[in-house]
């Protein structure tokens, strides 16, 4: 592992940035390579000003560029990625959803044989295993009991068969004669400053007055702040390295959560703004099963003026599954294989993350009041 370099795809995204600020930490790391498609400004001035001994270089490229990501893994001994097209309401084409989250990490998986990286970690998604009714309780689930998601829609579907092709790539022959060793991280929901599920839930509240949606109210989930999250990534990196380590890890997936109590997306999401004035929604709401079979109705006639006319309807099937199901998981097999103990307490994170939500409350009040002069 000494003088060892990583390669993230999917770096100026909101985990992708995170894990990049973790590795500069890192002490026997030689290089750092962010890979992303669309670097900003900003992102070219956040990683300039990382301060880390590795050098590190970033990289504007596509998921499904073969001879980018070549070049990108050119020389690395770890590839982490997180580069993924992330749409449940299906404002994105399919195919293009397929491509990115499949066909993507099936074309980097080659690149790293092609360029005899050793190791691969694959960022997959709780959605992987369902929930595939809201009707289906799962608490603390485990690795062991083998949950699968069934639905048909574009991103559960394309990471779990991202995963299955990650995990069935481990002990592949390298080019160099070597032998790749991957696992699979499942993440769950995410927050922390610069979440856009937050920001999203949290502008939707500031322009109405206050209040946040109530979609997803009847849900309990197991949540995971950014940098314990980023943390898992580390430890995988490091363990797949280490020979006394490794072989428990690999071919392996894990669930990743840390001390965040297991809640509602929209519990969660009071907790972190309520300092800031946000309040929960009392009004009344359609039962559960009415909302499902209404969000079929809406897929029906979707389906029904393809033909003539690209209907999106507001939810689906899956979105009311998920924002409505018990479905948490526990983090004990990366306790015992990585040795992953979250580094951030939920009472740390709520403070950082309500510190953040704070400058968006600050941001909504300066527009307005720009409007009104």
């Amino acid at each position: 592992m000494p003088g060892w370099s990583c390669l993230v795809t999917g770096a100026g995204g909101f985990l992708g940035q995170r894990i990049i600020h973790m590795l500069a930490q890192e002490k026997e790391l030689q290089e750092i390579r962010a890979l992303f498609r669309s670097f900003t400004p900003k992102h070219r001035e956040e990683l300039s000003k990382l301060q880390t001994k590795a050098k590190v270089t970033v990289l504007k490229g596509d998921i499904l560029d073969a001879q980018c990501l070549r070049r990108a893994c050119q020389g690395v001994s770890v590839v982490i990625h997180t580069a993924a097209s992330l749409d449940i309401l299906g404002a994105i084409p399919r195919q293009t959803v397929l491509d990115i989250n499949l066909k993507g990490t099936q074309l980097l998986l080659d690149a790293c044989v092609e360029a005899s990286v050793p190791v691969f970690i694959y960022s997959s998604s709780v959605s992987v295993a369902g929930p595939n009714s809201y009707k289906e309780v799962i608490q603390n689930g485990c690795e062991e009991d083998h949950h699968e998601s069934r639905w048909s829609n574009p991103y559960p579907y394309s990471k779990k068969m991202a995963e299955k092709a990650v995990l069935a790539a481990n002990g592949s022959s390298l080019k160099d004669g070597g032998t790749l060793r991957t696992c699979a991280l499942r993440i769950p929901l995410i927050y922390g400053e610069g979440s856009q599920h937050v920001s999203y839930a949290v502008n939707r509240a500031l322009k109405n007055n206050g209040i946040l949606d109530s979609l997803g109210k009847f849900s309990v989930i197991s949540p995971v702040f950014v940098t314990n999250s980023a943390w898992a990534h580390i430890l995988a990196a490091k363990g797949l390295q280490d020979p006394k380590k490794s072989p428990n890890i690999q071919g392996q997936f894990y669930y990743i959560s840390d001390e965040t109590p297991h809640q509602s997306s929209v519990d969660l999401y009071y907790a972190l703004s309520k300092d800031w004035g946000l309040r929960l929604d009392s009004s009344w709401s359609l039962p559960l099963p009415m909302l499902y079979w209404l969000a079929f109705l809406l897929e029906t006639v979707s389906f029904l003026l393809r033909p003539i006319y690209s209907y999106r309807p507001p939810f689906n099937r899956f979105l009311v599954t998920v924002t409505n199901s018990v479905f948490t998981f526990s983090y004990k097999k990366a306790q015992r294989d990585l040795g992953y103990e979250p580094l951030v307490s939920w009472e740390e994170a709520r403070q950082k993350t309500s510190q953040w939500i704070g400058s968006l409350v600050e941001q909504h009040k300066g527009k307005l009041n720009t409007k009104t002069q």
